[in-house]
């Protein structure tokens, strides 16, 4: 047995390990980058391996830190090692396709991880009901406290990157749900390109042409709630804005925690690595023929009209009130949330004294 990490949060040029085994118990992992989110350099790399330990498969996860060209190697190098199954997190539809062909022609079973890759030729996605995320979104957002019971709000949107499939099915939950709102104004709508650059760039632009018009913003995702955070903060309007998140991220739930972010939206990674490496592993003991409808899996039609076998995992809402699930369930730890070292003394003793208020034993080693 064998679970090796090749580099997470890297990218990696060295071949894979072989395994000494004479049935094939490879499975490759291609992360996308280090930047949209934290759960690719931390949740899903630990989860994933841990799962492969389990099932007693050779795993080798890379990350493709943001470069299509990057994760095509990649994929090449572990299809050339013989693996028999890969979990892909495209960077977007076409090079996911072009990757998703070529282990095709090699007889490679592809699970789109997360991600669904439009136009591609995977046979299994797993991931979580990513409309119905939008759809919380779009929920929380009209209950935050700095707009329950107004008559009108004026409401600006940063969306996900319009390669992102997800981004797409979050934008189509949260429009289902913001544009049926009685007295809600859209007043901007942008993508933000999962970038914390972009995200600021786009909302500095947005504050600047609606002045003291919005009341809320309907952000995707945490990475990009933290720059719109830190504008608000500038112009002394942080918390009196209505800001939503999604990955359950450290730097989300302190936000929660401080008042300046309305909620996040956690997807535990069990609910995907769990059950895309157990599917892996059964592709590899051919108790699951691929292409066929196993257990409990549904079906999802993705844009380019092709349906195919899916897990899809059901979202939960974090505000303040349950803000300490995701370090109980072991999906970020309270270190994590409540130790950031680039605070002033001070403002770090009142994040450690939130943590504990809200449920998150911590106390610092010194």
């Amino acid at each position: 047995m064998t679970v090796t990490t090749a580099l997470a949060g890297c990218s990696s040029s060295k071949a894979p390990a072989t395994s000494s085994s004479t049935t094939n118990n490879k499975v490759g992992v291609l992360l996308p980058d280090t930047a949209s989110s934290p759960r690719w350099t931390a949740a899903d790399p630990d989860e994933i391996a841990k799962q492969c330990t389990v099932y007693k498969l050779n795993c080798q996860v890379y990350n493709a830190n943001g470069s299509a060209t990057e994760q095509e190697t990649q994929a090449q190098q572990l299809i050339s090692s013989g693996v028999g199954v890969i979990l892909l997190v495209d960077l977007d539809p076409a090079s996911g396709a072009q990757i998703e062909a070529k282990a095709k022609q090699a007889g490679v079973v592809v699970i789109d991880y997360d991600r669904y890759t439009s136009g591609g030729s995977a046979e299994y996605y797993v991931s979580y009901d990513n409309v119905q995320v939008g759809k919380d979104q779009g929920t929380a957002l009209t209950q935050c406290p700095q707009v329950a019971g107004k008559s009108s709000v004026g409401y600006v949107e940063i969306d996900g990157a319009p390669t992102d499939n997800n981004a797409t099915l979050f934008a189509q939950g949260y429009n289902s749900v913001l544009s049926t709102q009685a007295g809600w104004n859209k007043l901007a709508d942008q993508t933000g390109q999962w970038s914390s650059t972009v995200a600021q760039t786009v909302f500095q632009s947005m504050l600047a042409s609606n002045a003291s018009k919005i009341d809320a913003v309907m952000v995707a995702n945490d990475t990009m709630a933290q720059s719109v955070i830190n504008v608000l903060t500038g112009q002394n309007l942080a918390g009196k804005v209505a800001v939503s998140g999604q990955d359950a991220t450290p730097g989300g739930l302190d936000n929660i925690m401080a008042g300046t972010q309305c909620f996040t939206i956690y997807k535990a990674v069990t609910g995907e690595a769990d059950v895309a490496v157990k599917l892996a592993s059964q592709i590899l003991a051919g108790t699951v023929k691929a292409g066929t409808m196993p257990s409990g899996a549904v079906s999802f039609t993705g844009p380019d009209k092709r349906t195919i076998p899916a897990y899809l995992a059901t979202p939960t809402v974090i505000t303040k009130a349950n803000v300490s699930q995701p370090v109980t369930d072991g999906y970020v730890t309270a270190a994590a949330v409540c130790d950031n070292t680039s605070l002033s003394a001070s403002a770090l003793a009142t994040l450690i004294a939130e943590c504990n208020a809200n449920g998150i034993s911590y106390q610092p080693s010194s």
